[in-house]
């Protein structure tokens, strides 16, 4: 799962990398309304935490402007205005929900799986597809009663292409949700062809082999039957 921090205050911004990275979430960083609006238009995230008090803006600004723009993105405001109208104001404008500063971070990460749940997974723990269990807070993947050692990588794919499922996806779109803003930097993406042949070799062990398709010259695709 893929989360941009956009907050002016470079060591708590540190923090909260260094203490949802642990947990397992890929981490981006935005110090500006500018820069922030940049990656939230050009990359996908399943989640913003956003700072209403920044350098070159305010947050709700920023905020309106990814729901004109149709984004549905989760996003949870932090801030240290603590006054009912602030919460109400960011709420009406499309916030998820509200954390005032200071805040603990493994508050902040229950919030954040919470959101995600919501949005993507029905409010359910468990995500099925193909005989396939995922667990969600555990993050422990099944083929029938067979636990499925993934790497981190790999089990993030395999969230991207299930939410996905009968889409094809391109292996730039997997490479950015990989990599985030990196994607731009990188010669090529044959790093996301090894990780789907490896994640293709674990399920074809357990009798999941035809769950992940290589569409020729476009992507993959997860196969829901």
């Amino acid at each position: 799962m893929k989360i941009l921090i956009i907050e002016d205050e470079k060591e708590l911004s540190d923090n909260i990398v260094t203490f949802l990275s642990s947990e397992n979430y890929l981490c981006e960083q935005a110090f500006t309304c500018a820069d922030a609006k940049m990656k939230v238009n050009l990359y996908g995230y399943d989640c913003v935490i956003l700072d209403l008090m920044l350098p070159d803006g305010n947050g709700l600004d920023l905020l309106r402007n990814i729901r004109n723009n149709h984004n549905q993105v989760g996003v949870i405001i932090v801030s240290a205005k603590d006054s009912i109208n602030d919460k109400i104001i960011g709420l009406e404008v499309g916030a998820d929900d509200y954390l005032s500063k200071p805040f603990s971070l493994p508050e902040l990460k229950t919030r954040i799986y919470a959101i995600i749940r919501r949005k993507q997974f029905n409010t359910n723990n468990l995500m099925y597809s193909n005989g396939v269990t995922i667990d969600l807070l555990k993050k422990t993947v099944k083929v029938g009663p067979n636990i499925i050692t993934l790497t981190r990588t790999e089990y993030e794919l395999l969230l991207f292409l299930i939410s996905n499922k009968n889409k094809v996806i391109s292996k730039l779109s997997m490479a950015e949700h990989l990599t985030g803003e990196m994607a731009d930097m990188l010669d090529n993406h044959n790093f996301v062809y090894t990780h789907i042949k490896n994640l293709k070799a674990k399920f074809a062990m357990n009798g999941c082999s035809e769950c992940i398709k290589n569409i020729y010259g476009t992507g993959y695709k997860w196969v829901e039957e």
